[in-house]
């Protein structure tokens, strides 16, 4: 496959300048439950080259290394495919990185996160790579990992995105709770606009713990249209609690909107806009503002609003109502179901986490110690 024109390195131009050769970028991992911390870290992978490859793990490498994915493998490609700053999948990748791997995919280096993956037997699975001057870091994103999110579904409980332990800590990561900026949203936006002649289309949901089912109805409802606008409407916490109930949304209203900003739909083309809040009923005054032309709903079951009515009524008033069949059937309750049902392997691997990462600390501590 030709890879953004970067087999071969460098040639001249017509001109008899050289064209410098595109900077391939690395990245590898699980990427199980992919969460916007994923995406930030490869945003910022993107940002360092001009091509960037994702190599993937399989179910098998994990379960040696770290316990049993929430997902498999073929949902994990998929849903690494959707995040607008992957070039290309690399399927089935090993779980240590070699410069064997970074030749193979002509990858000038691997970037990875300010923490420390280790082995099943406790070794930097960065090593080689580091040694060789072809290791780059990104800075972490603070407040989420998909061992964090494991740990919210496996305590069960409503107020889990407002205070989750003491002092708003995971009992499982020991990670500060994730703080929205502005800055973050504008780096996860694409900054479009409607223009003349696009089809300005609403969806609206909780879009909690963004997955490969919202990854199919949003690529289906791009299908409706030559020139498609999607704005996704994203409902307040309290609304998703009052419609979902148990502990939903798994994910916070900020988390859920940099996750919905971060999908590709098809070729080049994204969630053009998403409206943070969004009222639960569809209003006249909604529609009319953002001038929509068609709003879609998945074939999930439509719960009435507060006062018993029908949160389409406008929409279908106007004839402007559409059902989309994703031909999906994963939805956020069979992920918890899936958490629930391996709920003590869930946990230990979860608990094994967690003294990796005391003990990596504390190695660190002593080797600061010795320092001084």
């Amino acid at each position: 496959m030709l890879r953004n024109g970067a087999a071969g390195g460098g040639g001249p131009a017509a001109g008899g300048a050289a064209v410098p050769r595109p900077v391939r970028v690395w990245c590898d991992g699980c990427y199980d439950m992919v969460h916007y911390g994923h995406s930030n870290q490869l945003r910022q992978a993107r940002a360092m080259g001009d091509y960037l490859i994702v190599g993937v793990h399989t179910d098998e490498e994990i379960a040696k290394h770290k316990g049993p994915p929430v997902f498999t493998q073929e949902e994990r490609y998929k849903m690494v495919q959707a995040i607008k700053w992957v070039d290309e999948i690399a399927p089935g990748a090993p779980y240590v990185t070699t410069l064997e791997t970074l030749d193979k995919y002509n990858c000038d280096f691997c970037v990875h996160g300010d923490d420390i993956t280790l082995t099943i037997d406790g070794k930097d699975t960065y090593e080689e790579v580091k040694t060789a001057g072809r290791y780059r870091e990104c800075k972490r994103t603070q407040g989420v990992s998909t061992t964090d999110l494991v740990g919210r579904m496996l305590l069960m409980t409503k107020a889990h995105h407002s205070n989750i332990g003491p002092k708003g800590h995971s009992p499982w990561t020991g990670v500060s709770q994730f703080l929205q900026t502005s800055q973050k949203i504008i780096q996860f936006a694409s900054g479009k606009e409607p223009q003349p002649g696009d089809t300005i289309i609403y969806v609206a949901g909780a879009f909690d713990l963004f997955h490969i089912g919202h990854v199919d109805f949003l690529e289906k409802v791009h299908q409706l249209a030559e020139k498609p606008y999607i704005i996704a409407g994203l409902h307040f916490d309290q609304e998703v609690n009052r419609y979902k109930g148990k502990n939903y949304p798994i994910m916070n209203i900020h988390e859920r909107t940099l996750s919905v900003l971060a999908c590709r739909v098809r070729v080049c083309r994204y969630v053009s806009e998403v409206v943070i809040g969004a009222p639960y009923a569809v209003t006249a005054d909604l529609l009319d503002h953002f001038r929509v032309t068609l709003v879609c709903h998945g074939m999930t079951e439509v719960v009435p609003d507060k006062d018993g009515s029908d949160p389409y009524e406008e929409p279908k008033r106007r004839s402007i109502f559409q059902l989309v069949d994703s031909g999906s059937n994963l939805t956020t309750d069979l992920i918890v179901q899936r958490i629930i049902k391996n709920r003590l392997e869930f946990e230990a691997r979860n608990q094994k986490k967690e003294a990796k990462e005391l003990a990596v600390l504390e190695a660190m501590k002593r080797l600061e110690d010795e320092k001084h």
